[in-house]
């Protein structure tokens, strides 16, 4: 095992993602934490992982998601900070909506900062994300007093790079109108086998349920079909203790398009919107603001840029509902599947020699810490 995984929030995207990868991915070891508690995971999940992950001297390469502090954990654990550090930015604190501003709050994008300078490489699942991230820090930082640091963005952007979070789509193609089937060309992976539902048979089940002639036409029985409740899978018992919080992201419920009871605990901060790639490609038609991460994935056709533009395509699709019905999307949705981004992952995770590595990265640092003095 050369791979160490390390997920202090092992819940909804973070989940997948680091399941897809120890599935995929040969040689990794998962350590994480259950998907409660978001605020305490991110200030003392690294004192946690210090006693609980055993010395191995087999590791070469750490991949975490940014949620962790790798700055104390490296320390904590001098073993751990030899190894090639991968931080994975899901959502950044620097841009994070929050409904009352504390001044504890600023802990947690100084911690994501922190954390970007002792990495190796920085891996964002949006340019969007990025880029509002790196461009952030100089204003974030002068919430301090005084004697703020400088060029921080300078020192971590050499680091940066965009690999977008890979999606497992299902196959289908049984499901959809002959119509849609000529554009369809994403690669789909085969699904899981077991006795639980993997989040692909989730996505396949629930569009079967809701694959229904009298929801489609919005009849009396749509309603009741839409706040049927929906059937939880069977817990593996393998996963007791880390049971995921949020899997309502693959669950496809037409009822959930324009809003949610919960909608109003939910601030707008899409930095990559799996959800919608997922509607996507089982048939749906998107419609997205022009703003945050949509203008990265979605064409200039399904963007809009004010509410009165929103209301008109709407009262237009509600007169002529066959543009949307019998609409092919025009986009790409292959880009985004593990099946084309597995040979990018698996090359962010290469262990290399640690001799080696140690050497370069000391170099890199001395010259853009010499740039910047």
């Amino acid at each position: 095992m050369t791979i160490l995984l390390i997920e202090a929030f092992y819940g909804g995207s973070h989940k997948q993602l680091m399941d897809l990868i120890k599935e995929e991915v040969e040689g990794c070891v998962l350590h994480c934490l259950p998907a409660k508690k978001w605020h305490w995971r991110a200030r003392t999940a690294a004192l946690y992982f210090m006693q609980a992950i055993p010395p191995n001297e087999n590791y070469r390469v750490l991949f975490t998601s940014s949620v962790l502090n790798l700055a104390e954990l490296a320390v904590l654990r001098p073993d751990l900070g030899k190894l090639k550090k991968i931080l994975y930015f899901h959502e950044n604190q620097l841009i994070y909506p929050v409904q009352k501003s504390q001044e504890r709050d600023f802990q947690y994008g100084y911690n994501q900062i922190l954390s970007c300078l002792v990495a190796d490489t920085v891996v964002f699942n949006s340019a969007f994300n990025m880029e509002s991230f790196l461009s952030s820090i100089k204003r974030f930082l002068k919430k301090i007093p005084d004697h703020r640091p400088k060029n921080l963005e300078e020192l971590i952007r050499p680091k940066c790079r965009v690999l977008y979070f890979p999606i497992t789509f299902p196959d289908i193609s049984r499901f959809l109108p002959k119509h849609k089937l000529h554009s369809r060309e994403v690669p789909v992976s085969k699904l899981v086998e077991g006795n639980h539902l993997s989040p692909s048979n989730k996505l396949e089940n629930n569009f079967m349920e809701y694959n229904d002639p009298d929801y489609c036409q919005g009849s009396s029985n749509a309603e009741k079909t839409a706040v049927k409740p929906f059937k939880e899978p069977p817990v593996n018992p393998s996963l007791q203790g880390h049971v995921c919080e949020d899997t309502d992201h693959m669950i496809l419920n037409p009822s959930n398009t324009l809003g949610t009871a919960r909608d109003d605990k939910r601030p707008l901060h899409i930095v990559w919107p799996h959800r919608w790639l997922e509607a996507v490609h089982c048939g749906c038609y998107p419609l997205c603001p022009k703003s945050l991460v949509y203008p990265e994935i979605f064409p200039a056709e399904y963007l809009y840029s004010s509410p009165e533009q929103l209301s008109k395509k709407l009262q237009n699709f509600c007169l002529r509902p066959d543009l949307v019905r019998r609409h092919r999307f025009q986009g790409e949705t292959a880009r985004f599947s593990w099946a084309e981004l597995r040979g990018e992952f698996r090359s962010l995770l290469a262990a290399e020699t640690r001799e080696r590595f140690l050497t370069d990265g000391a170099k890199s640092q001395t010259c853009s810490l010499r740039q910047n003095l």
